[in-house]
């Protein structure tokens, strides 16, 4: 097996228009922590994006940072902390559901994954906050799009293209993207003794509330939780803001929840903590020879969707995002679990297989299948940016 490790644009070019000449694939990796994810590979080479690191430009005063893609998440959060920023859209940390003991998070897998945390509800999906990038495609031709301003319209929206393509279209270079004012203190309202069906209900009335809620999620009785959680169903709204703004929508939060259950509020640190497992879906890490789904549905049929399969499967769940995320570790594998995953779906949504062993996401579909006119646009997409498929080529689909 080779190794390509390219240091600048002109190397990572040069690497891609070698396996492109041979006519040989490559795995694209930079911190690695994400290879569990799609479909496995078996490709002869590794494209290994490492070096391609570092904050090459970051304006506080714009609300945006430019860096190498395979920079790590801690240094740009150790960057955006001494300037009171954020990635708003709150990139979650999967390398415990995953296993991935080894290796650091990188701005690039994450946007190439399309990961977003809690605070999608409020500050929209990574790839909303993806302004532009460098990058290299199968054709082995390099191309940049987007930029460094917040408003940029012109030509096709190529950031949100590359965000969720899983490096199937190209490997990134450089990236740039929108960053926000870290809020100055946070606060959580639980309510607990609710059952799932008037989670969704709760959930849905703070959200459309004008209190502002940044994260609405729900565990029912039984998954594992914080030990300052109580154990019957709880839903957990958090809000996020100036101090006194905080304190006031807390408590206005307290009252009106007051008679769907038994409420209490939660401080910065406690709430920090919280979101962060929901957002790396520690309640569900523990499963760990379980398989793990993740299904985007309509808010309003969260819970319905998850008690469906919870009645089929020996599963356990839980919902964020409203209600519109519901995640489910499900002991029963194969054709007869994904059946009953996906058949909970048909109402609308669609179900990703997050965590299973390499030879089940070999044999199953890992992302919802596509109906036959989106799927030919897909490999028209792929087409027209790796003719060749030597860009992970099978991560997303079959062939592809």
């Amino acid at each position: 097996m080779t190794r390509f490790v390219p240091t600048t644009l002109d190397e990572l070019r040069d690497a891609v228009a070698s396996a492109l000449a041979a006519e040989e694939p490559v795995e694209l990796v930079a911190g690695g922590t994400k290879r569990g994810l799609g479909r496995p590979l078996q490709t002869p080479h590794v494209l290994d994006l490492n070096r391609l690191s570092g904050i090459r430009d970051y304006a506080p005063s714009e609300l945006v940072l430019t860096a190498g893609a395979a920079t790590p998440l801690t240094a740009i959060d150790r960057a955006l902390n001494g300037a009171g920023q954020m990635l708003a859209f709150e990139p979650p940390d999967w390398r415990g559901l995953l296993g991935a003991v080894h290796g650091s998070q990188t701005l690039g897998g994450v946007i190439a994954c399309n990961l977003s945390g809690p605070r999608r509800v409020k500050a929209g999906a990574a790839r909303d906050h993806f302004l532009g990038f460098r990058a290299v495609s199968g054709r082995g031709e390099a191309f940049k799009a987007g930029g460094k301003v917040v408003k940029n319209v012109t030509g096709y929206d190529l950031p949100k293209l590359m965000a969720g393509s899983y490096g199937t279209l190209a490997a990134l270079e450089e990236i740039t993207v929108k960053v926000l004012p870290r809020p100055e203190a946070a606060a959580t309202v639980l309510v607990g003794g609710v059952a799932p069906d008037a989670a969704v209900a709760a959930m849905s009335a703070a959200l459309g509330s004008p209190h502002d809620v940044s994260g609405a999620a729900y565990l029912p009785p039984g998954v594992p939780r914080r030990p300052s959680l109580p154990a019957g169903g709880v839903v957990m709204l958090r809000v996020e803001g100036p101090a006194p703004s905080v304190a006031f929508r807390r408590d206005a939060l307290l009252r009106e929840f007051a008679a769907t259950g038994e409420t209490a509020p939660l401080g910065d640190t406690e709430t920090a903590a919280l979101w962060r497992d929901i957002g790396n879906v520690a309640p569900l890490a523990g499963f760990a020879e379980r398989i793990v789904w993740r299904l985007s549905v309509a808010p309003s049929r969260g819970a319905e969707v998850a008690q469906r399969i919870a009645r089929s499967l020996d599963a356990a769940w839980f919902l964020d995002w409203g209600g519109g995320l519901v995640w489910v570790a499900a002991v029963e594998p194969g054709d007869a679990g994904a059946s009953v995953v996906r058949a909970a779906t048909d109402g609308g949504g669609h179900a990703t297989l997050v965590r299973g062993a390499p030879g089940l996401r070999a044999v199953l579909p890992v992302f919802e299948p596509q109906p036959a006119p989106l799927a030919a646009l897909s490999r028209r997409v792929k087409e027209g940016f790796d003719p060749r498929h030597i860009l992970n080529p099978g991560r997303m689909v079959e062939g592809l």
